[in-house]
């Protein structure tokens, strides 16, 4: 089975509604990261009774260097990516791989010694809503572009210290006209939302730097709020008004927190870079909020993959023996079972109805058949040659995939 987690921390969290701004989108767009509704579900992706031996590129765009996942909205691939001195949002035509228009910003810095072989291309997938794209860079400028043209809507500079220490890999959330960011850097940042149309700040959370995971929006409690890990929390803020309803500490040695939150009911499951998994329910007693740990697994820590939820069971792949899939019963917390390891170092996986689809770090598409009972891979493909830490984005018979510096399209047939 497949299951991937990026960074540091693993949470899952079940949306009782939708978000807002996916709910009319066609469902064979990938408008953000994890997919429709950031849970890694491919919903219009067409499994084939029978997988072929090979899957056939049809194109090939050299874009720059990254690891931001294509956006596929309509007949429209965008890319976020460095080139030269430059970060780019990129337009590809889906069918041919064409390049329709670019919109470059010149960003010089100076990386981290111990992340300068990651290269400087930006981490954080962009967000497609309401036909704009919004964007953050590795030294934390955002920009929001028109996707329809190179046209920039409205730009916020940089606002992290030099040379980069928290390099920015969480991708933005737009949820009722906002759209949510963790600006700042270690030791030193604020989640805020700003009007999507204008860049105007709404509201402004200051408890915590920013972590590495990617936010998400749910319903907890009868209270629309934002779901993330920080650089040593997990946290619970209005929507609305940006009042923190909630919070745990959640302390990484190396403060790389860095899994996405996944919704399942009521119930809230992290784990961080070697720690445990812990799953606790959330909820609103009067005023007062309370978070109870329902589980907790120490066998299954998550440091650089997000997992996905098929039925009652949560398949992932825990940093454990060089990289181990396993299944874990999403109700108790028990082990259902683990593969061999050296599986993958880190690996993006996502879910299309019952088969599971994970792109390994190393290029390699492994697709496997989700089940209580153990491992059971279909297929592998090689669809990338170099490091492939982007998820496959997924649209009907196609699979988009971005390794460091391209694109490729390969069809089911």
């Amino acid at each position: 089975m497949t299951a991937f987690f990026r960074p540091v921390v693993f949470a899952v969290i079940l949306a009782t509604l939708p978000f807002s701004m996916h709910a009319q989108r066609p469902s064979t767009d990938w408008p953000q990261y994890r997919g429709l509704n950031r849970d890694g579900a491919a919903g219009s992706f067409a499994v084939p009774q029978t997988w072929p031996e090979t899957l056939v590129q049809k194109w090939k765009a050299e874009v720059g260097i990254g690891y931001a996942t294509p956006l596929v909205v309509g007949d429209r691939i965008y890319v976020f990516s460095r080139r030269s001195d430059s970060e780019a949002m990129i337009a590809l035509d889906a069918q041919t791989g064409k390049e329709l228009w670019q919109t470059a910003y010149p960003v010089d810095f100076t990386m981290n010694s111990a992340a300068a072989r990651h290269g400087k291309g930006p981490k954080s997938t962009p967000t497609f809503a309401n036909g704009a794209l919004f964007s953050i860079g590795m030294t934390g400028v955002l920009s929001t572009f028109t996707a329809a043209t190179e046209k920039q809507r409205w730009q916020k500079p940089g606002s992290m210290p030099l040379p980069l220490y928290t390099s920015h890999s969480f991708s933005p959330i737009v949820d009722r006209g906002l759209v949510i960011f963790h600006v700042g850097g270690h030791d030193k940042g604020a989640l805020t939302a700003f009007d999507a149309a204008t860049g105007a700040v709404k509201w402004s959370w200051a408890g915590d730097g920013p972590g590495y995971g990617s936010p998400i929006v749910a319903e907890l409690g009868g209270v629309r709020q934002v779901i993330t890990i920080t650089q040593g929390k997990v946290i619970g803020v209005d929507v609305a008004n940006g009042t923190l309803l909630w919070e745990r500490p959640f302390v990484s040695g190396n403060s790389t927190n860095s899994n996405t939150p996944v919704l399942h009911g009521q119930t809230v499951i992290v784990s961080g870079n070697g720690g445990p998994t812990v799953a606790f329910n959330v909820a609103k007693n009067g005023t007062q909020w309370t978070t109870t740990n329902v589980w907790e697994n120490p066998d299954i820590p998550l440091r650089l993959t997000n997992g996905v939820i098929v039925g009652d069971v949560l398949f992932g792949l825990t940093n454990r023996n060089s990289g181990q899939y396993f299944g874990v019963d999403i109700n108790t917390g028990k082990t259902l079972w683990t593969s061999p390891g050296r599986q993958a170092s880190n690996a993006a996986i996502e879910k299309a109805g019952d088969v599971l689809i994970s792109l390994e770090d190393d290029g390699d598409l492994v697709v496997a058949r989700s089940s209580k009972t153990g491992f059971e891979q279909i297929k592998k493909y090689k669809v990338a040659d170099g490091e492939t830490w982007a998820e496959a984005s997924l649209s009907g018979n196609r699979i988009f995939v971005k390794d460091l510096n391209s694109v490729t399209l390969r069809k089911l047939n």
